[in-house]
């Protein structure tokens, strides 16, 4: 079928309210990183849904929050941009009934620019269904949404309504990507945040958010299996060893669970290696960033 509508979608929250896990209901396939840890989402990444006559275009932020490095001011920078110059905005919260710094900056943005947003109350199934009430009341008063739909990103409760919303405002367009195409992300940058991703899930404290990865090597050889090279670059040596582990027992376990990801994600078989180097305080060097991707500069 032609389509004849598209519209821009800005998903924008906090950290950690599901944002990305939402994006990847809406696609249908994982093109976003998941952890419970915050700041797991660094870049825009867009994820596109075409339905019937309308194709739209999703942009997951990372979470709002007070930032503590230069990546951090760049994470921050990057929500303020996504939020200006779309369609509509669906600010994602959690089914709790108060308004952080957080979302009362985001709706003042949400304000300025004048766009119209839809409120996304996540994890529908963690609350009893008298508690959503105060959380409806609570926004509704802060704001005037377009609408407000209760949802759970993780089970699916919902989604199907919440894209009927947004359908609502898709413009007349061509579409703004060819059909089947799921994600404006290069293969090599979602190996790399699945990578990432599994770093995040497997280690602990302050570890994972010291690290980037990098893919130094993707070839694709005749029979259509990937051969992969990546760098973890972490800022301290005593990190280097715990993302190595014992015997290599914490690198190799990182490599496999990503590599079944990448695996999913490419469609064939894949043989991944993978070193760590240190870098230090490269979260604060404008040039480690702009070399890792991080900078729109």
């Amino acid at each position: 079928m032609k389509i004849t509508h598209s519209g821009m979608i800005t998903l924008c929250g906090r950290p950690n309210v599901g944002k990305s896990t939402l994006l990847n209901a809406f696609v249908g396939e994982k093109i976003a990183i998941v952890s419970n840890k915050p700041q797991t989402t660094r870049n825009r990444i867009c994820g596109i849904v075409t339905r019937g006559d309308t194709q739209l275009v999703f942009i997951d932020t990372p979470g709002f929050h007070k930032p503590r490095t230069r990546l951090g001011d760049y994470m921050v920078n990057v929500v303020r941009q996504s939020v200006a110059d779309v369609d509509a905005v669906v600010l994602v919260v959690e089914p709790v009934a108060s308004l952080g710094p957080q979302e009362r900056e985001l709706i003042a943005s949400i304000k300025a620019a004048n766009c119209p947003a839809v409120l996304a109350i996540n994890k529908l199934d963690t609350v009893e269904p008298e508690k959503l009430l105060a959380v409806i009341a609570l926004y509704s008063e802060a704001y005037a949404f377009n609408a407000i739909v209760p949802i759970s990103a993780r089970t699916g409760d919902g989604v199907e309504e919440l894209l009927k919303e947004l359908d609502k405002f898709a413009v007349e367009s061509p579409a703004l990507f060819p059909e089947g195409v799921t994600t404006d992300q290069p293969e090599k940058q979602v190996c790399a945040e699945l990578i990432r991703e599994k770093l995040l899930l497997n280690l602990e404290r302050e570890v994972p958010h010291g690290t980037a990865v990098e893919i130094t090597r993707f070839s694709e050889r005749d029979d259509g299996i990937i051969d992969l090279e990546a760098t973890i670059y972490c800022e301290k040596a005593s990190h280097k060893g715990i993302i190595i582990g014992k015997h290599g027992a914490m690198l190799k376990k990182i490599g496999e669970d990503a590599r079944k990801d990448i695996e999913e994600f490419m469609g064939t078989k894949v043989f991944l290696q993978t070193w760590v180097k240190v870098k230090e305080k490269w979260r604060d060097s404008n040039s480690l960033l702009r070399n890792f991707g991080y900078t729109d500069t």
